[in-house]
């Protein structure tokens, strides 16, 4: 699987721009703003943009939904259930907090836990990893060579975890959706996080303070 990373948006979060091959089909994850860049790379990549996919309703990560959507109205918005009321309330999604505009948009798919989602051959798997907010998802990639990807949104970062103290936060969960479900996958597995640096599972095993 080949990964693009955009940093978008005034916080600067990680949309990814996700594709089995060079000039196929595509997905992107998290498009938190910045939806003219977005386009743009799609373009210098001749790709075709097929799912947007979306680990949590937050502003910073979806802010660019609906101006994709216009722009490529084929494209199918996924988010998990839980989350999908966020797409349109400013409040819930932290847009009036953040001072970020939002365009209210409506999912095209509402996932769940163990879902898969495919790509032009391949399966994004979905993992609830609720806590930062309660449709919190993560994305597992297994690909045939090389270690897994999974796409951690705001749960797991580098040395560090999602924020719980939004509404619908748990400290509880976020803990426990890290343990049971990311810290399941193999120590070589890669973690593209929401915000920061990629990571491995085995290093955030190893090192995260948060989770020793």
């Amino acid at each position: 699987m080949l990964v693009h990373t955009l940093n978008v948006g005034p916080l600067q979060a990680c949309c990814y721009v996700v594709a089995p091959s060079e000039g196929g089909e595509a997905a992107v994850i998290d498009p938190g703003g910045d939806a003219e860049v977005i386009l743009d790379h799609l373009r210098y990549r001749g790709l075709g943009l097929r799912l947007i996919l979306l680990t949590h309703g937050h502003i910073d990560h979806v802010e660019a939904v609906a101006a994709l959507e216009r722009a490529l109205p084929e494209a199918l918005v996924c988010i998990h259930e839980a989350d999908a009321p966020m797409l349109g309330d400013p409040g819930v999604a932290l847009a009036s907090w953040i001072g970020i505009p939002l365009e209210p948009c409506k999912p095209d798919r509402l996932l769940a836990d163990g879902d898969a989602v495919e790509l032009g051959g391949e399966t994004l798997e979905v993992l609830h990893t609720p806590g930062h907010t309660p449709g919190g998802i993560s994305l597992l990639v297994r690909q045939a060579e090389g270690p897994a990807l999974v796409f951690s949104g705001d749960t797991l970062f580098a040395g560090g975890i999602g924020r719980t103290d939004f509404p619908g936060g748990s400290y509880a969960q976020l803990i426990e959706s890290i343990r049971t479900r990311l810290f399941a996958l193999p120590d070589a597995t890669v973690v593209y996080p929401g915000h920061g640096e990629p990571t491995t599972i085995g290093e955030e095993r190893r090192t995260n303070p948060f989770l020793r």
